[in-house]
């Protein structure tokens, strides 16, 4: 800026000096050691003048480079940054496939001799058992053997020789897929075991967490007891029935998916 002021103001001596010299050319008592004088100043404003543009034109140069440098600085930063994104969300997948893997690695070292063909065949290996049920991750085995049936101990006990539990409700939705897959048998007293059980005047599900659903009938159907069945064809909201542990009922075992590697 300060360059092109200079600039500038130098034009502008040099019009005027031009203008000056014209009239002095036209007085007949011009002095000639004025005139040397004139040319001689003029000659510096014409070198100062010739510098000043070519500063002018290098410094122009330079930025111009200067900022071509920085938009390929920036190009490479946006580059590096964006790579950075990937190897991170690679990271997370890797991580994941590392923890998918503990878990099998987990689920098949609780076996003494892990059932491949209940899991595997010649197109691939499942994440459930045959006749188990795949929902949101976990697999449910809807027990559905005639007569006898089992108690509540004894319907946990078959589940845990299977390496799964009696099974435990999270939420709403897995309360829907549960009730939508039980059968009604035998009459309406009875139904399907479930890991839930009164302990301490609390009910309390097998994993330690206490329940907070509380899809319990209105009125119970039988004799009252400290552990809970899922009753077929009732109110999504409310088909838990109390029961004493001795009587025989189907169940609902569950467990873990098993995630394979691709």
């Amino acid at each position: 800026m300060r360059l092109k002021t200079r600039i500038i103001t130098m034009l502008m001596l040099l019009m005027c000096l031009s203008l000056f010299l014209s009239g002095q050319e036209k007085e007949e008592t011009a002095s000639l050691c004025g005139s040397r004088l004139m040319l001689v100043c003029l000659g510096i404003l014409c070198v100062l003048l010739v510098g000043s543009i070519a500063v002018i034109v290098y410094m122009s140069m330079k930025t111009t480079v200067q900022q071509t440098e920085i938009n390929d600085l920036i190009k490479e930063n946006e580059r590096v940054t964006e790579e950075n994104k990937m190897m991170q969300n690679k990271n997370k997948e890797l991580s994941r496939e590392r923890d998918d893997l503990n878990k099998t690695l987990g689920f098949i070292q609780k076996f003494d001799d892990f059932p491949v063909k209940d899991y595997c065949s010649d197109e691939g290996c499942k994440p459930c058992r045959t006749d188990w049920i795949l929902f949101q991750g976990k697999c449910y085995l809807f027990y559905d053997k005639p007569d006898p049936w089992k108690s509540w101990t004894g319907s946990r006990t078959f589940c845990q020789d299977k390496h799964a539990d009696l099974v435990v409700i999270d939420d709403l939705e897995e309360q829907e897929f549960v009730s939508k897959n039980l059968k009604f048998y035998y009459d309406e007293y009875h139904g399907y075991w479930m890991g839930l059980q009164e302990v301490n005047n609390t009910w309390t599900w097998i994993n330690g967490r206490a329940d907070t659903l509380g899809f319990w009938m209105k009125e119970a159907l039988g004799t009252s007891g400290p552990v809970a069945l899922l009753i077929p064809e009732r109110n999504l909201t409310e088909n838990w029935d109390k029961a004493d542990e001795v009587f025989k009922n189907k169940f609902i075992c569950e467990h873990e998916a098993v995630i394979w590697p691709v």
